[in-house]
């Protein structure tokens, strides 16, 4: 008899049936060996294929529950300087670190901070310095003479934005048409961006917008869909901190369910506008809402802010193929998905296509030894926080 190792020249046994056939729970129909390919087939135990068996019995212990990452986090602060600002700027400074980066920092993801606005002077200038532990400058007295940026945690797109101006400048300045002041990052603050990150906006200002949350929306969605997703998916969310009038209680924000708030908040010096195109872009994309007028109290919004961006990041739809037995390697061609969801219950499979082009409902595809979600079943899962992913495999057994 011709031996395997010859035949294969690969020092592997033939591949068993896949674990999609395997469980099955029926068996291999006729006794005698087939070798009109040459090759004798066996199961994982080495056993010969021409004998009956329980197919299911091959799949029993092959199988591995899947490590789900949370994606990692871009967190983009766009922040006004018009006159009116001083406090609000002042609050942010104050807060930014122990209220808002640190929670994050300690909440394990990875994330990292881009702010969109003026450096400056929070009292002359309504411009925006950040300090440690954040950024590299241990201090903003005396004013250090540009932003602090801190791979890979922190970074400080330098330029002005005025009342109404927020969308457009993000816009102008995304791919670096507008240019930073110092002239940190020439291609624009979209170098800064991971593909692989989920963006959380985060606005700050007293006042409306001159363009549509529409406008804006296309128009950021075709900068760069890589980055920022698509109408049908997008990869971003937008958290307002606006004119709006307060909730009960007045730190408590407003979610993605609740209503425009046309009403203007007037605490602490009260505000211009309640930045409805804000509000109505945090509705669309599952964002919250405060009251800008809370400033003195930027503690506790930070808090819920930060929460927000825990509580609101994504699992990422892509993860490693799990180790194989001992002394074994995976069929790759074998591989199933099962999804449990909230991770009791019956399991939904996921059949794997060839490749991103071929996707299809509740399917995914392998790339280097990784398991890629088709969008359809991404956003099942995403959807899901208590979900539970099995893969299942047949293994290739390793001669010698």
């Amino acid at each position: 008899m011709r031996t395997l190792r010859n035949s294969l020249f690969l020092g592997l046994l033939a591949i068993p049936l896949a674990c999609n056939e395997a469980r099955l729970d029926t068996e291999i129909e006729g006794e005698g060996e087939d070798l009109s390919d040459g090759y004798r087939r066996y199961d994982l135990a080495g056993r010969d294929f021409s004998r009956p068996r329980d197919r299911d019995a091959a799949c029993a212990e092959v199988r591995a529950e899947a490590t789900l990452q949370k994606k990692p986090v871009d967190i983009i602060f766009v922040i006004d300087n018009s006159g009116s600002m001083t406090d609000e700027i002042l609050a942010v400074q104050t807060n930014i670190n122990k209220n808002f980066a640190d929670i994050i920092n300690k909440s394990g993801l990875d994330y990292r901070v881009i702010m969109v606005t003026s450096h400056g002077d929070a009292r002359s200038a309504q411009s925006v310095c950040i300090s440690a532990p954040l950024s590299r400058h241990a201090s903003c007295s005396p004013l250090p003479s540009q932003p602090g940026i801190n791979p890979p945690r922190f970074f400080h797109y330098a330029i002005e934005v005025e009342s109404w101006d927020s969308f457009r400048r993000i816009l102008g300045s995304v791919n670096g048409t507008e240019r930073d002041k110092y002239n940190l990052s020439p291609g624009g603050w979209v170098n800064w961006l991971r593909t692989d990150a989920f963006k959380v906006f985060i606005e700050i200002t007293d006042d409306r917008s001159d363009m549509t949350e529409t406008d804006f929306d296309t128009q950021l969605l075709a900068k760069s869909p890589a980055q920022f997703g698509t109408k049908a998916a997008r990869n971003y969310v937008w958290h307002t901190i606006a004119g709006l009038k307060e909730n009960v209680p007045a730190t408590k924000p407003w979610a993605a369910t609740d209503p425009i708030q046309n009403a203007i908040c007037t605490k602490g010096g009260g505000a211009v506008a309640a930045g409805l195109e804000y509000q109505r872009l945090s509705i669309l994309t599952g964002g919250l809402r405060f009251p800008i007028c809370e400033h003195a109290n930027f503690d506790a919004v930070f808090n819920h802010v930060a929460m927000g961006v825990v509580l609101g990041a994504k699992v990422a739809c892509d993860f490693a193929l799990p180790p194989p037995p001992l002394g074994q390697q995976i069929d790759p061609s074998s591989v199933l998905v099962d999804y449990t969801p909230g991770g009791v219950g019956a399991p939904t499979t996921f059949k794997q296509v060839a490749g991103p082009g071929a996707c299809a409902p509740n399917s995914f595809y392998i790339d280097k030894s990784r398991v890629y979600l088709c969008p359809d079943a991404c956003t099942t899962v995403q959807a899901d926080s208590k979900a539970k992913v099995e893969v299942l495999f047949d293994c290739l057994s390793i001669v010698g």
